[in-house]
């Protein structure tokens, strides 16, 4: 069955093969060529917590990001701007979903997109950075949704609490078939203008 009354338009392509010069990245390092992500030796680090207002980029460390806030769109084309949404499959295993999400995330702002522009889901674990943001109490967390100042990382369970972004990454990192099959058209709703699914393909036709 479709998504929507009108059946987006769907691609795909393969997850970006840039990797940072060190292993700690920071906005002014340069990038080289890396090859595609690969089951990951060890977890990433939860990014240490700032006490300043700077954003917390997930899987960079915290430093202010420059651009305009996202334009909020008007309440009578909310669903007619979900239902344009271009779909984006992105190649990546369970394992590799979150890693493969992250570096599209890096991709979208180097491009010149706004931190606040973007929602992150994952299906099955948390991100590392909605772990560690939620270690310092909820109310702490969805107010960071609500600053819209950076990008936002939620369990897609919680989708209902989230708000709509121009684009949103839907990494299935885990999760049933039907747990999956129900936060896709989820994720479409809350995206204006982008939904990047980063997941496995076979897996994600049946799917959508």
């Amino acid at each position: 069955m479709p998504l929507t009354p009108e059946e987006p338009e769907i691609y795909e392509s393969v997850p970006g093969t840039r990797a940072s010069a060190g292993a700690s990245r920071t906005p002014q390092a340069s990038r080289t060529a890396a090859p595609v992500p690969g089951p990951r030796p060890a977890p990433r680090p939860a990014p240490p917590r700032s006490d300043s207002k700077g954003p917390n980029t997930p899987g960079r460390p915290n430093a202010p990001r420059q651009g305009n806030s996202p334009a909020q769109p008007k309440p009578g084309a909310q669903a007619k701007a979900a239902a344009k949404a271009q779909i984006q499959l992105v190649a990546a295993t369970d394992a590799t979903a979150v890693e493969v999400a992250d570096e599209t995330v890096d991709k979208l702002l180097d491009e010149g997109r706004s931190p606040g522009d973007i929602l992150l889901l994952t299906t099955g674990a948390q991100h590392p950075w909605a772990e560690h943001e939620l270690s310092f109490g909820e109310d702490a967390y969805w107010r960071q949704l609500t600053e819209a100042e950076d990008v936002f990382c939620a369990h897609a369970s919680a989708v209902a609490r989230t708000a709509q972004r121009p684009v949103v990454l839907l990494a299935v990192n885990g999760g049933t078939d039907p747990e999956a099959a129900a936060a896709l058209p989820a994720a479409l709703e809350k995206a204006t203008e982008q939904l990047i699914v980063c997941g496995d393909p076979a897996r994600l036709r049946v799917l959508l």
